[in-house]
């Protein structure tokens, strides 16, 4: 089988021997070149023709931000951004990955080989995960327009109202690699009178799940935020697991609250999309909704079984040729508990046609 080609992109030189280094400790993958900012990335991978590229955000001259639009205008690749693990590197990473790059690796605090070595398994699973991604669903859509182009677009504005108290149905959503785009994709899609709670499980560390929350509500006709313990849910809002919190959501005089955990970890994923379809299958008085989009892996699809047996409303998968990988909506299909199999672009018109908001 041939090596993966990775393409290293990091205007540090010390960053980019590290990193080829890393990678090259691995008998699968290849490093045929490395660029040193934004402008030799989009040269060299027209030149190489990469299977994937390590990209850093912030370099000299083009940063990584435009890189990637490039990229995807041009020649789309799967891309991986290297990001800071502050909250200015966790906004950019949000920005990157709608902008088409498929997933991230935090970068260690410290800048020594050492430092980068305890990411160095992250690092080396998510070049092989990219280079798995289906090429054809990287192109940004124009669902992946900036934020004030899809207000414009949109026209009026919700106004910023704390939701609906009473509600009669709930909507689950999971998904993990491309997930961020989906999102973007879905949420943005459903109209400001939308009556129901969202909830939503996106693997992914903290900070990064706060960054991509404001970011989907700066885009979005239903408010979007971070789910926090305890506050109860509201119709019309859309709550996303916090990073390294299970999602889940008890009923408690009338009413249903968030419950944020530190339970272990399910599909080796915390937050994970099975313990929050799982907790919501429970609850029997709501009209209950799932939603699986693209991902690497199983997460999902043991909950969205366990809810069609305890009744769901509806159970809804993105359809292959959308995902960018296709691995947790095949696996809940191939158990069986799937209704509609659905393309990104038509997902928000079900959620819409399923729970009777017309």
């Amino acid at each position: 089988m041939a090596a993966i080609r990775v393409l290293v992109v990091d205007d540090s030189i010390f960053m980019r021997k590290l990193i080829k280094r890393l990678l090259e400790e691995d008998p699968a993958i290849e490093v045929p070149g490395v660029a040193t900012n934004g402008a030799e990335a989009v040269s060299m991978a027209q030149e190489l023709q990469p299977d994937v590229i390590t990209m850093d955000v912030e370099m000299p001259g083009m940063n990584g931000l435009d890189a990637v639009s490039a990229i995807m205008r041009s020649r789309p690749v799967p891309i991986v951004m290297l990001s800071s693990q502050t909250q200015e590197g966790a906004a950019a990473t949000i920005d990157a990955l709608r902008r088409g790059a498929v997933d991230f690796v935090g970068k260690p605090s410290g800048s020594t080989s050492f430092d980068l070595y305890k990411v160095r398994t992250e690092l080396v699973a998510k070049v092989k995960a990219a280079s798995k991604t289906q090429k054809a669903a990287l192109k940004p859509s124009a669902e992946a327009r900036p934020a004030a182009a899809l207000r414009a677009a949109a026209g009026s504005r919700r106004e910023d109202s704390p939701g609906f108290r009473t509600f009669g149905q709930v909507v689950a959503v999971g998904t993990s690699t491309g997930g961020p785009r989906a999102l973007d994709a879905v949420l943005s899609a459903l109209p400001a009178g939308f009556l129901y709670p969202v909830l939503v499980v996106q693997h992914m560390p903290p900070r990064f799940t706060k960054s991509l929350a404001e970011r989907l509500n700066t885009i979005c006709e239903v408010r979007v935020s971070e789910a926090e313990d305890g506050e109860a849910l509201r119709g019309g809002r859309v709550y996303v697991a916090p990073g390294d919190r299970h999602l889940t959501v008890v009923e408690k005089n009338g009413e249903y609250l968030v419950k944020l955990t530190e339970d272990p970890l399910r599909s080796g994923h915390r937050p994970s999309v099975d313990v929050l379809f799982e907790s919501v299958a429970r609850l029997s008085r709501l009209k209950r909704h799932y939603v699986i989009m693209t991902g690497m892996g199983q997460d999902g699809a043991k909950g969205m079984l366990l809810a069609k047996e305890l009744g769901a409303a509806s159970t809804i998968a993105e359809s292959q040729e959308t995902c960018v990988v296709y691995g947790m909506p095949r696996s809940a299909i191939e158990l069986g508990c799937v209704e509609h199999v659905v393309p990104l672009g038509r997902i928000a018109e079900k959620i819409v046609q399923v729970t009777g908001r017309s």
